[in-house]
């Protein structure tokens, strides 16, 4: 009897053992990737092992998943900082400035984008909307001027010493000049891209702005929402492309 018992040990702890083992394995894999979906299935699956462990007294297996459970929390809030950021920056928003006609701002950006391709000269324009870009600017000069294309397209020439940095709008108004924005971290970019366009995709991939990018390379210009980028067709469609992302958001 006691042999058996024993031996009824033994197995319950090589039990043990392996799930643990396999726990592990299993869990490193799904995080590499991890998406929404894939973190609540992780969860379902340790609450239920949890149970499991407990009914059948796994003692190792049940403290190494008790582990996972207490740092989800923290693993959540790394998973998911872009969103929360996001979140509280939406909240934090002021909704009591006057915000200047965006028709008129977008028919100079137009006019500018124009130029600057036309002469191949390269720029990077952020159109702030729902959520603040204050917090991921580097560097930059502060302006707080109207928006013209004469001040955009200055901004710009070769011979600018802030030309190398992406222009601010918000609320309608040109407000900084020269700043550094963070660079995307998507592998799947292409390397042929530049840094102004692969700026611009990590800026708005943090944020909803609305990115403007001319290339000095082929005088062409691209949008850029949500970490994609749109090469534009022409001019006029600059102009309503912009109106049907931007105005909408400005409606008083």
């Amino acid at each position: 009897m006691n042999l058996f018992l024993q031996n009824i040990a033994v197995l319950r702890d090589l039990l043990d053992l392996s799930l643990t083992i396999l726990i592990v394995t299993r869990l490193s894999r799904l995080l590499k990737g991890v998406l929404a979906l894939r973190i609540l299935a992780v969860l379902s699956a340790l609450v239920a092992g949890h149970l499991l462990a407990r009914f059948f007294s796994l003692h190792t297996v049940r403290l190494l998943i008790d582990l996972f459970l207490a740092s989800s929390v923290v693993m959540l809030a790394v998973v998911f900082q872009t969103d929360i950021r996001k979140a509280f920056a939406t909240l934090t928003r002021s909704r009591t400035e006057k915000d200047v006609e965006m028709s008129d701002v977008i028919d100079e950006l137009v006019f500018a984008v124009a130029g600057l391709a036309q002469k191949r000269i390269g720029a990077l324009i952020v159109i702030e909307r729902a959520i603040q870009v204050d917090s991921y600017l580097a560097v930059g000069t502060d302006i707080d001027a109207k928006v013209t294309s004469e001040l955009i397209s200055s901004i710009f020439l070769p011979y600018s010493p802030i030309h190398d940095g992406a222009v601010i709008i918000q609320h309608g108004k040109l407000t900084k000049a020269g700043c550094f924005l963070p660079l995307t971290q998507n592998l799947e970019v292409s390397k042929s891209l530049g840094t102004r366009h692969r700026a611009a995709m990590g800026l708005s991939e943090l944020v909803d702005a609305v990115v403007v990018v001319v290339s000095e390379e082929t005088g062409t210009a691209s949008i850029v929402v949500g970490g994609k980028k749109t090469d534009v067709v022409d001019m006029p469609s600059l102009g309503k492309t912009l109106r049907r992302l931007v105005e909408p958001r400005w409606l008083k």
